[in-house]
């Protein structure tokens, strides 16, 4: 019996040694393939012609305001006052008719002054995934800013490079680590699952629809969108990974959606 218990424990600690390898590989490959798209001073953002905004509750549940909405619609409003930004794309969960993140952040930022021109509304904007894939394939955008926290940005901006928007992440002001120190702790989880969901899972969007161009973007053409081919060995191990979890793979002839231009 104690024998049992030991081949047990010694089980559980190596899970849990090689889950953490795991962690902190994926959160290594994440900051070095992103910190050079990220600037973490608001003054020193460079623009572009649009600016993603993310959208979170804008309430807490003890109450009061939103501190990261708040600092995200602030950051989105100097930028544009600022002329950095010519349109902002305010992407967020509108999941029923009590909740609209969209709606709420079109109406703090008129309320500042930025002109309803200027804003477009992505009412499906469920997930930053969400937001990402539906920016490239329902807006047609290829390039952007994207507006919202330091710890949030390295996923974002990965996200969106993969999905083919050519993205920098704009920090909004600096809180310290001891304050947000669940949401560092809650990110580098999801950027693991990030991963996953990008490369094994094979993850889509929860709803796309029709193409609607922002303002700015009408100049472009429609782009072809394919998936960027893997390399047969990636691929070849990727798909044999996919059979070993009971992942079932997509149909060869299934329409492709990521959006990358060629």
């Amino acid at each position: 019996m104690k024998g049992l218990l030991r081949t047990v424990i010694k089980s559980a600690v190596a899970l849990l040694l090689l889950g953490l390898a795991v962690l902190l590989m994926a959160n290594l490959w994440v900051w070095q393939r992103t910190h050079d798209y990220i600037e973490s001073r608001p003054s020193q953002c460079v623009g572009d012609q649009i600016a993603i905004v993310f959208g979170t509750s804008s309430g807490l549940r003890g109450g009061g305001t939103n501190p990261w909405y708040q600092a995200r619609l602030e950051l989105a409003e100097a930028l544009w006052k600022g002329g950095r930004v010519d349109h902002l794309l305010l992407s967020g969960d509108n999941h029923s008719r009590y909740y609209n993140e969209p709606i709420r952040m079109w109406r703090d930022l008129r309320k500042a002054g930025v002109a309803d021109s200027a804003m477009t509304l992505d009412y499906a904007g469920f997930s930053t995934f969400d937001t990402l894939a539906r920016a490239r394939r329902v807006f047609g955008i290829d390039r952007a800013t994207l507006i919202s926290q330091r710890w949030h940005l390295p996923r974002a901006v990965y996200i969106a490079r993969e999905l083919g928007i050519d993205a920098r992440g704009c920090a909004t002001r600096a809180r310290s680590l001891i304050d947000d120190r669940w949401m560092w702790l809650r990110e580098m989880l999801a950027r693991t699952a990030m991963l996953a969901d990008l490369y094994l899972l094979d993850r889509r969007p929860h709803f796309l629809g029709p193409q609607i161009l922002v303002p700015g973007r009408q100049d472009k053409t429609v782009p072809i969108w394919n998936r960027v081919a893997l390399p047969a060995p990636a691929a070849s191990a990727l798909e044999a990974l996919r059979q070993q979890l009971g992942i079932e793979s997509r149909a060869s002839n299934e329409s492709p959606w990521r959006a990358w231009k060629f």
